[in-house]
């Protein structure tokens, strides 16, 4: 099935992390690739280190992508994340991959919407995909089995807090 955590609001990522963490207590096999996340400090990146079958590949730079005019790197980050989740669905290895901010990647740029439905194309039967990230296509919506639009209501950034550590990254 394909799992679909799109939406302004802050939690698509957590939400994606949860069901490995959940998946992983059943014995599952989970693979997290994160698209334009290189920020080793993120916590997620040294939680799952310590999570039996949880593997968690970041594929991005520690810096911001700019929409429409992605660096090369941001574009070979991508790629090598695009290369991962092929070699990942086809290996039968894992159960559960999460394909974290792979829409936000696809809006900016960095992958092309037929590389993501490629990859819900060959995604086996009895492995779970997740994408995530803001600005999910319509075409990714149309095939997914569960969406979940996360929504801004209220966010302390509008208050002036910046990341904080433990609860942003």
């Amino acid at each position: 099935m394909l799992e679909v955590y799109t939406g302004d609001g802050k939690g698509k990522t957590t939400a994606a992390l949860g069901l490995a963490l959940r998946a992983s207590g059943h014995g599952w096999n989970v693979l997290i690739i994160q698209f334009m996340k290189g920020n080793p400090e993120y916590g997620e990146v040294t939680a799952a280190r310590g999570v039996k079958g949880v593997t968690l590949v970041q594929t991005g730079l520690p810096t911001f992508v700019e929409k429409g005019n992605p660096a090369p790197e941001d574009l070979a980050e991508a790629a090598r994340g695009l290369g991962l989740a092929r070699e990942a669905l086809g290996s039968g290895k894992y159960r559960l991959v999460i394909l974290d901010e792979i829409n936000v990647a696809i809006d900016y740029g960095l992958l092309k919407l037929e590389d993501g439905l490629s990859l819900i194309d060959s995604c086996p039967e009895g492995v779970e995909l997740v994408f995530t990230g803001r600005g999910a296509k319509r075409a990714v919506l149309e095939r997914a089995d569960l969406v979940s639009e996360i929504r801004e209501v209220k966010h302390p950034y509008q208050r002036g807090f910046v990341n904080r550590v433990g609860i942003d990254y």
